[in-house]
């Protein structure tokens, strides 16, 4: 299967260093010099586009714009680019958020994909209204994409489960198509929900080792429901022309790290309820003497933000090396990102891109330069 290599929507702002925010992170915008406005995030929108990638992700948080609504504005500056809209189930009822990705994916083109995230904090949760443990969101997450689920299929829908009841809930018109559900989470319970209902389950970068044990135990939960999902992965990169540009890149970014912000973010992190958080910083320790953790694989990003804290480092064939390898393992989705959005896009989309093209593992498209 041909690789999906998306770009990300910096919705917390942009710098040339690391931008703080994130999973588990103290809402704000630390590091952030380029504010997040329509016209920045409509340049790397149309960047992405222009330089052929097939969607981009928006994320959700207290930290960072509204997801349906920034990207709703961005369709009318794209033509193609499919938007991964994060977003937390239970906070609106499953019969509205269903009609609201309706009327998204027919108005706009068949341009959604939805990346449930059920939250992984509960004091960030309870700002929302939200007053579930960590396993009663997951447990009601499963309640509401059977409900979303079935609506989407045209039926009438009456659900009356632990945490969600609707009845007589039906949608008047359905999407075209139906959305994609991308869905996360290192925790069993969340292994147990997406096996049920993820058409993609996503990683963030581990080694990978790690990604194969992963792929292996949703494979075998998700045969027992009697379905195959696909299987995606969220990195950083930083590419270049040659490996020693990229590490001195990297170099660049960690010196750029105050060690202060670096102590606090980890302190944060620590008091995650987050399994997924806490595979990331178990891989550096908060150290800033053991950030590769995999050939090419640096763990500086982690040091002071949450959610995806690694980056495939190198040249644009070394990086290219890394992705075949996880390519190899089953990862056909992959979600990149790099500071700042819209110079790296071009690094990746001009560098990276044609690499992987030459190598059969994206289809030739006009979009790729090069």
């Amino acid at each position: 299967m041909a690789l999906s290599v998306h770009w990300f929507l910096p919705t917390t702002g942009d710098s040339r260093q690391v931008v703080g925010g994130g999973h588990g992170s103290t809402p704000g915008t630390a590091g952030s010099d380029r504010p997040p406005s329509l016209g920045h995030l409509g340049q790397i929108a149309r960047a992405a586009e222009q330089l052929g990638f097939a969607g981009a992700l928006t994320p959700t948080g207290p930290w960072c714009e509204d997801a349906w609504l920034t990207t709703a504005m961005l369709t009318g500056l794209t033509e193609r680019l499919t938007f991964l809209v994060a977003f937390r189930p239970g906070l609106v009822s499953p019969t509205l958020a269903a009609q609201m990705a309706t009327t998204y994916q027919n108005l706009f083109g068949g341009r959604l994909a939805l990346n449930v995230v059920t939250g992984g904090e509960s004091e960030e949760q309870r700002a929302y209204g939200d007053f579930l443990d960590k396993d009663g969101r997951y447990a009601r997450a499963d309640e509401f994409l059977s409900v979303t689920g079935r609506l989407w299929r045209g039926e009438r829908v009456d659900h009356d489960g632990p945490h969600l009841r609707v009845e007589g809930a039906r949608l008047k018109r359905l999407p075209d198509p139906v959305p994609e559900v991308y869905f996360g989470g290192s925790s069993a319970a969340a292994e147990r929900v997406a096996a049920r209902h993820a058409d993609v389950y996503l990683t963030w970068g581990e080694p990978p080792g790690r990604v194969a044990e992963k792929i292996d135990r949703i494979r075998t939960l998700a045969a027992a429901h009697g379905r195959r999902p696909r299987f995606g992965i969220r990195l950083h990169t930083i590419t270049r022309d040659t490996s020693a540009e990229a590490w001195s890149e990297a170099d660049r970014l960690l010196a750029g790290m105050d060690p202060a912000r670096i102590r606090a973010t980890q302190e944060a992190l620590a008091r995650s309820e987050s399994e997924g958080q806490r595979r990331m910083r178990e891989l550096h320790g908060g150290e800033v003497g053991r950030l590769e953790v995999h050939p090419n694989l640096w763990a500086g990003f982690g040091l002071v933000r949450g959610g995806a804290g690694t980056a495939l480092v190198g040249s644009h064939a070394e990086v290219a090396d890394r992705i075949e390898e996880y390519h190899r393992l089953g990862v056909d989705e992959f979600i990149l990102s790099g500071v700042p959005h819209l110079e790296e896009a071009y690094r990746v989309g001009e560098g990276l891109l044609p690499v992987l093209t030459a190598r059969g593992l994206l289809p030739a498209a006009a979009g790729h330069p090069g």
